[in-house]
């Protein structure tokens, strides 16, 4: 079975991380992603290295284990956007297209003749996603956005990271670049409903997602904390500001998370961890009581898990149905009987040679199940492809685009 949108073909302007991982949605879900980079560049996370990815001799080739994480099945072609007639190749190859995803500063397309205005003249049903740091319209609608400085900004790495009174307190960032990629995620939703919209009505429309605005949503319970008290919440590390026990504890040789999400759930925990007691006492037996006596509880509970190793706690929580889970490093992440039975990592050949590991989306479908058979595109690999393919040109018109610098 084909993708859910095998019918879809999306025209991909963006750069970096967060327009890639949308096209990149887009592509995993079996639509058609044209990737259009500079001649001899290409997208800067191109050059986002080391780790490159290695060939089949084990050397290093040009290829970022930065941009391979966020193209695969794509294709690429070169075009110059500052070329008049390179200008004209996007506009032809946007009629084409049911999508087009740009993350271009705002503004700077228009004066290409290639913003939303200028694609709705020659494809009226075109959805257009804009990404930018702040948005289409505001105050710093033209400043430039990047995922470490709004996490900043959005107040996501007040609440990361432990206390200033503590060792190695302090602003924290998220350890990986979670509002490029949720922005991505954001706009594969938006193109997917404007998509649903315009099969009903016909209409194409201009998306506008914005890194800061992602930000302030990914707030979520936090934000809403806020928002209900008046007071801002601060860092409290591996801890829950809600929910006790819900937080890493030390084990006689490395750590433990436990998630006692609910009061039944802490019952099971005090019986299986040999301290039964806890659970009746009138300070713990509510998770609101908890919360309120979490300094009283912590050092009990830290003195229960210390007397046996991470193997140990995580064999008997299991056993007794109590949500818990070791800390990996991504290594061990990717060993995980369940990570392998879901078949996370793959491979697929690569054009520089040898096997390009990936790892697959985690979208399941049952009657329209993903493929993943087409890896990170080299850089200009397929323009020849879809010039001739697409757009129907002859060798003669290839040669004098290339000829003009347009390619």
């Amino acid at each position: 079975m084909a993708g859910p949108l095998s019918h879809i073909r999306v025209l991909d302007l963006s750069r970096v991380l967060a327009g890639p991982w949308a096209g990149q949605n887009m592509a995993d879900l079996g639509a058609e992603v044209i990737k259009v980079e500079r001649p001899g560049k290409g997208d800067d996370s191109r050059a986002f290295g080391p780790p490159w990815f290695k060939d089949e001799q084990g050397k290093d080739t040009s290829e970022a284990a930065y941009y391979m994480a966020a193209n695969r099945g794509k294709k690429s072609i070169t075009v110059n956007l500052s070329n008049a007639q390179g200008q004209e190749l996007v506009r032809e190859l946007a009629k084409q297209c049911d999508v087009l995803i740009e993350n271009y500063k705002v503004g700077d397309l228009a004066r290409y003749g290639l913003g939303y205005e200028d694609i709705k003249k020659v494809n009226p049903k075109i959805i257009y996603c804009s990404v930018t740091g702040f948005g289409q319209t505001g105050p710093y609608a033209e400043r430039p956005g990047y995922d470490f400085m709004v996490q900043g900004m959005s107040g996501i790495m007040s609440v990361t990271g432990e206390p200033d009174s503590v060792p190695g307190g302090g602003p924290m960032r998220v350890g990986i670049p979670i509002i490029d990629i949720l922005t991505g995620m954001y706009s594969s939703v938006a193109i997917c409903a404007a998509l649903a919209h315009r099969a009903e009505t016909g209409v194409g429309q201009h998306l506008d997602l914005a890194l800061l605005d992602t930000s302030m949503a990914f707030l979520s319970i936090q934000g809403m904390t806020y928002l209900t008290t008046g007071e801002p919440p601060g860092r409290i590390g591996n801890t829950h500001p809600t929910i006790v026990p819900y937080q890493v504890f030390p084990t006689s040789d490395g750590n433990v998370i436990l998630a006692c999400g609910n009061d039944n759930l802490f019952t099971k925990f005090c019986a299986a961890a040999g301290c039964p007691e806890l659970s009746s006492d009138e300070r713990f037996n509510k998770n609101a009581l908890r919360v309120q006596n979490r300094k009283v509880l912590e050092p009990m509970l830290k003195a229960v898990f210390a007397k046996k190793n991470t193997k140990e706690w995580v064999a008997i929580l299991e056993a007794a149905g109590v949500p818990n889970g070791p800390i990996n490093t991504i290594a061990q992440a990717f060993e995980e009987e369940q990570t392998i039975a879901r078949g996370t990592r793959f491979e697929l050949p690569h054009p520089k040679g040898g096997m390009a590991p990936l790892i697959a989306s985690p979208m399941k479908f049952s009657a329209t199940p993903l493929k993943h058979e087409v890896p990170p595109p080299t850089l200009g690999q397929h323009s020849d492809e879809i010039l001739s393919g697409l757009l129907g040109y002859g060798k003669e018109k290839i040669a004098e685009l290339k000829a003009a610098g347009a390619l």
